[in-house]
Order: C-alpha cells, then structure tokens, then sequence
C-alpha cells in the first residue's frame, strides 16, 4: 500500500531533454537506444519528455527508441502541452496532445503535463480551457495521470492547487543549490505542494549540468564526505530522498552519465545523517560562487528576435567566474556567436525574461557579458 501516490515508483527517471548528438548535431538515436536499454534493464521505468523539446524531436526519438522497442506496460512515459509555445489559439494548444500522441505512438501518456507554468503564461491554460481539455483526456483512457510543471512562486502554485484540486502531481525544480533561493524557492514550492497533498516529480536535480561538475570549494566538500561517490550523485539523492516524491529526473546525455547514475539509484538509499550534514555544507559552499544560475533549457532563445544563444554566452562567463579560464570563455562565446547574436545585440524586448523558468534578469546580464567581451 503507497503512503503517497507514486512512492513506488522507481526513483531515477530518463528526461529526454538533453539526449545524445552525433556529429551533425541531430539526436544519436543509436546511443539513445543503448542508453534506453541500459535504464529499463536496471529496474527503472519513467521517461519524461515534451511537445516542445527538440522541436518534436524528442517525442520522435522516444517512439523509435523505445515505444518501438519495448512492451508498452514495461515503461511509463510522461509528456507535456505548452500554451505558450507553438501554440497560437485553443485549437492549436490542444493539437499538441494529438500530435504527441501520434510523434510517440504510445497510445495513451501515463502521465500528462501542463508544461512550466508561469506568472507569464498561466492564464493562457484558463484562457484556452486546457484543465478540463486534461481531464477530458483521461476519462477516454488517454491519460493515465495528470498534472503541471511550475517555476514560479509559492503563493502562484498555492492558488493553482486550490483552484485545481484534482491535480495528481506536480513537477518542480529541486535541487540543493536552489532550496533557499528566492527566485527558484525549492523548499517554499515543495512545502506548498505537500501541504496539498500532491505527490512530486523533480526536474533538474543537477542543475542543468552545474551540480555535476560543481565549482572547487563544493567538490572539495563531498569528496570529503565520500571520494568515491560523484557530485551528481549527491545531488540527485539529495532530491530523491525527500518525502513524496514520484522520481527524479535526469537529463542524461551519453551512456557514462546513465551508468554513473544507475550505480546508485538501482538500489536507491536515502541521505543518512552524516551526508545531510555534508549536503547541507556543499550548499554553503554553493551559494558563496557567484555565477550565472542558468540551466540552459533555452525556453528564452526560442522567440529571441536576434538570435541570441543566451544559455552559450552565460555558459562561457561562467567558465570564467567559476574555473578562472580567462581565454577559455571568450573562445567559447567567440563560437558560440559566430553567425548569430552577440551579447551587444539585445534590444531588451524582454521576451528573455518573460520565458525564462529561473526568474533570471537576463538583459542586464547580457549587458555584464557585452562588457566583458566587449562585443
């Protein structure tokens, strides 16, 4: 008998969000493949995808890799409806369920999503009727649970889940880094969601990458704790180990992130004490760094009328303010715009902003970036 809706669930879930590139910089369906493999063979189950990732891509790449592949009752796959990207009107925002039931070939989603609900765009679900499009859905047997992805404030997700009871999950963003800080508001919007009652998938765990290859004053900190151990994995543990949550996700993109992963969550144990103190010591050392907390989703580069790669340019200034490599960071900002827009080229239209989950002020720090590579 579950205590919470999904406490039996298997703990790491496949995000298929940062899959593998080939050389061209398509998804590599073949590594994909053996890293879908990998993951079901290890006892685990949740893949977690979107209408929008990859432009479809995603989608496409969970049919051929693993709905083609596998029976459908050995796995679960979740997916998600975006009112306020590629979508234009209500007849269009509904189609994304249609055309991701079709991209897939799932037959039915195990779990759907109303994806990154914001103070920007939340009243486009109401607007356009989509909480009752979901539950329509799942008296016909398309959808087997449903519920929303949110990055914005606790008073915003308590006025949701009033309002919207029968919501069964939600999906937030926890991570060590961010469980006291006041633009993402982990622990806020995690105490909120229990309150509810409402059971919890976690979304980037790692930090899109940051908490995997952590800055040297935190890495110094675990490894002391345990130096066999990988920083990702404190990470994802941290998460894991919280009380009602489904699984966590992880954006893994090449076979050594999936084994590093499965080498402890297969056989998943909580945060003893003596780790929730180093935990709790990483996190100091976390929030003395001053760098970018990006985690380069790029929801901001997608309406960006000059083409800007935020996430690229945020990536080679923190090269520089984490690891000091000075010339490392304009090379990288150097390729990263070579054709494109430059950090100097926003016209702060605000887009940026409005898009961006992490309630990051990206136009003045785009502006900080312009003066230090001066173009």
């Amino acid at each position: 008998m579950e205590r919470y809706f999904g406490e039996n669930t298997p703990k790491l879930g496949f995000g298929l969000m940062r899959l593998p590139r080939d050389k061209s910089g398509k998804i590599d369906l073949e590594h994909t493949k053996k890293m879908v493999d990998l993951f079901l063979a290890a006892g685990q189950t949740y893949f977690d995808t979107a209408y929008v990732y990859d432009d479809g891509e995603s989608e496409k790449t969970a049919k051929a890799a693993l709905v083609d592949r596998y029976p459908r009752e050995s796995f679960t796959l979740a997916t998600k409806l975006c009112a306020w990207q590629k979508a234009h009107d209500e007849e269009t925002a509904k189609q994304q369920f249609y055309t991701s039931l079709e991209r897939t070939g799932a037959g039915y989603f195990d779990y759907y999503l109303l994806h990154a609900l914001q103070e920007s765009n939340y009243k486009l679900y109401d607007k356009y009727h989509i909480w009752d499009f979901v539950k329509e859905q799942k008296a016909k047997g398309l959808i087997r649970h449903w519920g929303f992805s949110f990055h914005a404030s606790p008073e915003l997700l308590d006025e949701l889940l009033t309002a919207h009871p029968d919501a069964e999950f939600v999906q937030l963003q926890i991570n060590y880094a961010d469980w006291e800080s006041e633009n993402v508001a982990a622990r806020a919007n995690y105490e909120v969601a229990r309150k509810h009652g409402k059971s919890i998938v976690v979304m980037e765990p790692v930090k899109g990458g940051a908490l995997a290859e952590p800055p040297a004053e935190v890495r110094s900190v675990l490894n002391a704790a345990d130096p066999k151990a990988s920083c990702a994995s404190w990470a994802v543990r941290f998460a894991a180990s919280l009380e009602g949550i489904i699984t966590v996700l992880s954006g893994m993109s090449n076979i050594e992130q999936m084994e590093d992963n499965l080498s402890y969550m297969k056989e998943f144990r909580l945060l003893n004490a003596e780790e929730q103190t180093a935990v709790r010591k990483a996190q100091e050392a976390m929030g003395a760094v001053k760098s970018i907390p990006c985690t380069a989703c790029h929801y901001c580069t997608a309406g960006c009328p000059k083409k800007i790669p935020i996430p690229e340019i945020f990536a080679a200034r923190n090269k520089q303010t984490i690891w000091g490599q000075l010339e490392e960071g304009v090379n990288d900002y150097t390729r990263d715009t070579a054709g494109v827009g430059t950090a100097v080229d926003c016209i702060a239209c605000g887009q940026c902003e409005r898009a961006c989950p992490q309630q990051l002020n990206v136009i003045q720090r785009l502006k900080d970036c312009a003066a230090v590579f001066g173009k």
